[in-house]
């Protein structure tokens, strides 16, 4: 009985993912005096009573690594039972700090990458990393804080466990931190098509500078077109995307994603209400416009999901958005990704990050006029 009560005790845990500017991040192998000894995982610890994730996460680092975090922001939240507890992992990207990594512990410190490694030219240098005074993040951390509700294990899908380990040099990881790595793959930035308003062949020709300056993400979404038109269509932005590495998610139709070779499907919020289960498609992405879609979302399956709109848009001059503020508490304790859509541009990655967001998604301002060069 009382083994049963301690799984079910959810043991709340700060876990940092330490980034850098290259795309790659720092796993810790745990010292042979703890349990699961030997697996690799997320640096970090518990949440002691009284202390909020972020300053467990400042705590831990200092105590385990020897550093001090200057910028960090928060991410995902993952809940995973092992056999002798439930954690909930407070997953932070920790993008800059001081000091020299030590192993205090006696561990063995690795910096890995997913075999899909974003450097995008688009993101402005100064964004990533930068200081930021730790008193804004401990109001952010203590606004979060609470922000609990009933969070789906959320495990892998069938279709993304076979590569969910590509380009990780080292095993085993920690089973909970496989979702983790998957997410790790994903870009900052999502670019969302606009050849209804730029013509077929300029928007292509957009796209192909985009990708070569590192976009490595794009949903084609041209509601305008019959079936056979966003057939071809697909076809010619999948090769494209295909040559310069990138992905390709296609709007509402998964057997048209299918037919095209797209790698994923962006589902409306009307097909999430629908589906009793996820496509079988390589990447499920949701849009999303509440907490109760984004739930929806992460108990179908998806990896990652858009919610919108975060400001005015063209598109919708005065309809309600959710601002900032809206968006981060929706947004908190999410178990999988969010992009932030609606009235931004590149310049605000960073004010999403701060706000709990993978990234920003863009439709117009993913599209700039090309260079006469």
């Amino acid at each position: 009985m009382n083994n049963a009560i301690e799984k079910t005790k959810i043991v709340e845990v700060a876990a940092a993912v330490l980034q850098r500017p290259d795309g790659t991040f720092l796993l810790a192998q745990r010292p042979p005096d703890k349990i699961w000894a030997g697996y690799w995982e997320f640096p970090g610890g518990k949440v002691e009573p009284g202390e909020t994730a972020y300053h467990a996460l400042v705590r831990e680092l200092h105590e385990e690594l020897g550093i001090t975090v200057q910028t960090a922001y928060p991410w995902v939240t993952r809940v995973f039972t092992y056999p002798h507890a439930t954690v909930r992992l407070n997953f932070f990207r920790v993008t800059a700090w001081r000091g020299e990594l030590h192993p205090h512990e006696g561990q063995e410190f690795s910096w890995q990458r997913t075999s899909d490694v974003w450097v995008s030219q688009d993101i402005p240098v100064s964004s990533f990393p930068r200081r930021r005074e730790s008193s804004d993040l401990i109001k952010l951390d203590s606004r979060l804080r609470g922000i609990t509700s009933d969070l789906p294990a959320c495990g892998l899908s069938r279709m993304a466990s076979s590569s969910i380990n590509d380009g990780i040099t080292v095993s085993p990881v920690l089973p909970a931190n496989a979702p983790i790595l998957r997410a790790l793959s994903l870009p900052p930035l999502y670019a969302i098509s606009n050849m209804q308003e730029l013509g077929e062949e300029e928007f292509m020709l957009r796209l192909e500078a985009a990708l070569h300056k590192g976009l490595r993400l794009v949903q084609l979404r041209e509601k305008n077109l019959s079936r056979d038109e966003l057939h071809d269509l697909g076809l010619r932005v999948v090769e494209l995307a295909h040559t310069h590495g990138a992905k390709m998610l296609l709007n509402g139709d998964v057997a048209l994603a299918q037919e095209v070779s797209a790698d994923g499907v962006q589902l409306t919020s009307a097909q999430l209400a629908e589906l009793s289960e996820r496509p079988e498609v390589e990447w499920c992405a949701a849009s999303c416009h509440n907490k109760d879609e984004l739930r929806r979302a992460e108990e179908l399956g998806c990896d990652f999901a858009l919610l919108s709109p975060v400001l005015p848009t063209l598109s919708h001059p005065g309809a309600p958005h959710l601002g900032w503020e809206g968006f981060a508490a929706i947004a908190a304790g999410a178990s999988i990704p969010v992009y932030a859509l609606g009235g931004l541009s590149s310049s605000d990655m960073e004010t999403a990050w701060r706000h709990g967001a993978h990234g920003v998604a863009l439709l117009r301002q993913a599209w700039p006029e090309r260079s006469s060069d």
